[in-house]
């Protein structure tokens, strides 16, 4: 079993929904073994996008299903599947979605998970596509090699809860600091569930990074987490540190139009908007690090794209940074210092600035992004180099902690 008691608690309102889902295939996942596929094959269980229900819509072996449904058992045990997880990372939460499988979901389900190293994963046959078949004896002794029925147990066997035609979420929440490769999902005793998601924090092997290549400081791959926030209308800050480019304005992170704006806008004679305030995010970056190059990828924001945004950096203690969660991130102004000034962006566009800190030498654990004076942006990268002088805090500390201005609404 895994290091915690609590693992396996269904969790009413998952935090863990914001952190990327390591299982999805946009970011690498892959099914490695389903011991059936007859009615729709497992690898719709790690789709990225949401279930779909099509009421008249059949195939040869019955009818069509936007997720994985085996065939109505008629022989002893029960169906399961393993999923490779694109990220290896800390599993935070689960969710086992069967949206639009009323009378078809499996009734119970448990979740088992394994950190596989790669040169030991046995070679599996590839699936291919599948569908109106059982696992093959070549397969099962491949996967057999992998002992899954000894995983650490994440949830135990629970029965499913099917909420509404369109929208069959089942959160659990895993309270364990161990890495995880891999997933095992048993369906009991068969039946059909539409999406796995398997939500956490990735982790990168430092150790192994070439130290003259710049990375991105601020992947959520790499385990960086937005920590706070001032407004968010649609999408968490969390998207913009997420795997890949924006896949459309849904994808981001949009904050509301700001009311204190001037009945008329102006400019000043560098062309720069006259206006007060704007919208901020506090990112803890996944590893201390110098930033030399700061991204900002308003792409589908054609006509919410900020006027402007600035940039700054500062070290913060773990202890600091949950007094400032606390105070909803107004730390003395002097702690921050300026990675990127004030600079105009473009609708729209990605845009690629140097940093000042390749002058200043300072290495920096978190970044406030600050927009102004509001919109939308697709996605950040922070690129520079990690620094192994300024380790200030436990890597494998729950990441699930940050805090919200008043007046969050919760978006796409």
């Amino acid at each position: 079993m895994v290091d915690s008691p609590r693992e396996g608690k269904l969790a009413r309102s998952p935090d863990f929904v914001q952190l990327i889902d390591m299982a999805s295939e946009s970011v690498g996942g892959k099914i490695v073994f389903a011991t059936d596929d007859f009615f729709a094959p497992a690898e719709n269980l790690i789709k990225s996008d949401s279930p779909r229900g099509e009421e008249h819509r059949y195939t040869q072996f019955g009818r069509w299903k936007d997720g994985w449904e085996t065939r109505r058992r008629r022989t002893p045990g029960h169906d399961w599947c393993i999923v490779k997880l694109g990220i290896r990372g800390t599993i935070r939460g689960l969710d086992v979605d069967i949206s639009h499988f009323a009378g078809d979901h499996a009734p119970r389900v448990s979740i088992q998970a394994a950190n596989v190293d790669e040169d030991k994963e046995p070679a599996v046959p590839p699936r291919g596509p599948r569908m109106g078949v059982a696992a093959t004896a070549e397969e099962l002794e491949a996967v057999a090699k992998l002992h899954s029925g000894d995983w650490d147990v994440l949830v135990p066997r629970t029965v499913l809860r099917p909420g509404t035609p369109a929208s069959g979420h089942n959160y659990f929440l895993v309270n364990s600091q161990q890495k995880w490769t891999h997933v095992r999902l048993n369906i009991f005793p068969d039946g059909g569930v539409a999406r796995l998601r398997v939500y956490g924090v990735g982790h990168k092997d430092w150790a192994a990074a070439d130290p003259k290549e710049p990375v991105d400081l601020a992947a959520m791959a790499s385990g960086g987490a937005c920590v706070g926030f001032s407004n968010a209308l649609f999408g968490h800050p969390n998207r913009i540190i997420g795997v890949g480019q924006p896949r459309s304005a849904a994808d981001g992170w949009v904050t509301a139009r700001r009311p204190d704006r001037p009945p008329v806008l102006q400019c000043d004679e560098t062309g720069a908007l006259l206006v007060l305030g704007g919208e901020w995010a506090v990112f803890r970056l996944s590893h201390p690090g110098v930033v030399t190059h700061v991204e900002i990828d308003t792409t589908h924001f054609k006509g919410s794209s900020p006027a402007s945004c600035r940039l700054d950096g500062c070290i913060l203690t773990a202890q600091e940074e949950e007094d400032l969660v606390r105070q909803q991130w107004e730390p003395p102004g002097h702690r921050w210092k300026a990675l990127l000034p004030a600079t105009q962006l473009l609708p729209s566009a990605a845009q690629v600035f140097d940093s000042l800190t390749p002058e200043l030498q300072d290495v920096v654990t978190h970044a406030r992004l600050t927009i102004c004076p509001d919109g939308g942006v697709g996605r950040l990268r922070l690129r520079g180099f990690p620094s192994s002088i300024c380790l200030l805090r436990p890597r494998d500390k729950p990441m699930m902690r940050f805090s919200v201005k008043a007046g969050f609404r919760a978006g796409l």
